[in-house]
């Protein structure tokens, strides 16, 4: 049993390092090709993008209990500027969880919790390579997102006598992002983007019946922690 767990995990982290480092290779082996065409233009084109790595990872690390799905625009501006709107939607299955997290809930508490709810980001990249920016559609990426999100949840303290909360909530945090985006074939793209957020509406508190208004897991962002980590992978066409 340990033998094959093991092998699973090598067979994973082998799955994701190749995914990782395709569009590297495909940036390798085209890292002749140019486009002049659009050198002195402010406007140099949009990508529309699919997120299909967001998706995947929030199925493995809630267990199929969270469904994600976005889309993304980035418009390249003089060579190295790409402004970006990202947005989605993401809920959680109806499900139960032992807590005994940050403070709000004591060892033995258990939440009943439910929400779902749409999401958007805006924010900036940068491409970095100022030799091959101006002349290559391909694109080293480091740039900041701002996030906020609203959405109707469900939750219960299953332990205590407390009733039902019931309401909207809206939640907003920044991202510190970097990743590639590569045109593979004729205009078709991909590439990933690694996140590293920070939430700014960060509420605490000790008693049980008021932490049933802060949700567990936030559409966009993830578990409602002070800071996350995210992955995108996407697919996309240029035009």
């Amino acid at each position: 049993m340990n033998n094959e767990r093991r092998h699973s995990r090598w067979l994973l982290g082998w799955i994701i390092l190749s995914v990782f480092s395709f569009p590297f290779s495909i940036l390798r082996a085209h890292e002749t090709q140019t486009d002049t065409a659009n050198v002195n233009k402010v406007y140099q084109g949009m990508t529309v993008k699919l997120d299909l790595g967001a998706t995947v990872l929030d199925l493995i690390v809630h267990k199929g209990y969270v469904q994600h799905y976005e889309a993304g625009i980035n418009w390249r501006l003089i060579n190295r500027l790409y402004p970006t709107f990202e947005a989605g939607y993401a809920g959680t299955l109806p499900a139960t969880a032992s807590l005994p997290t940050r403070g709000e809930l004591t060892q033995g508490d258990s939440l009943h919790y439910r929400g779902q709810g749409g999401f958007f980001r805006v924010g900036l990249d940068i491409n970095p390579l100022k030799k091959s920016a101006a002349t290559s559609p391909h694109a080293l990426l480091v740039g900041v997102r701002l996030g906020t999100a609203v959405q109707h949840m469900r939750q219960e303290n299953t332990r205590t006598a407390a009733l039902p909360y019931y309401g909207t909530r809206a939640d907003c945090w920044g991202e510190v992002v970097a990743g590639c985006q590569v045109d593979v074939y004729k205009g078709f793209t991909m590439g990933w983007m690694l996140r590293m957020k920070f939430l700014f509406t960060r509420q605490k508190t000790t008693d049980r019946v008021e932490a049933l208004a802060y949700p567990l897991y936030i559409p966009g962002y993830g578990s409602r922690d002070d800071m996350a980590w995210g992955m995108s992978y996407y697919i996309g066409y240029r035009f």
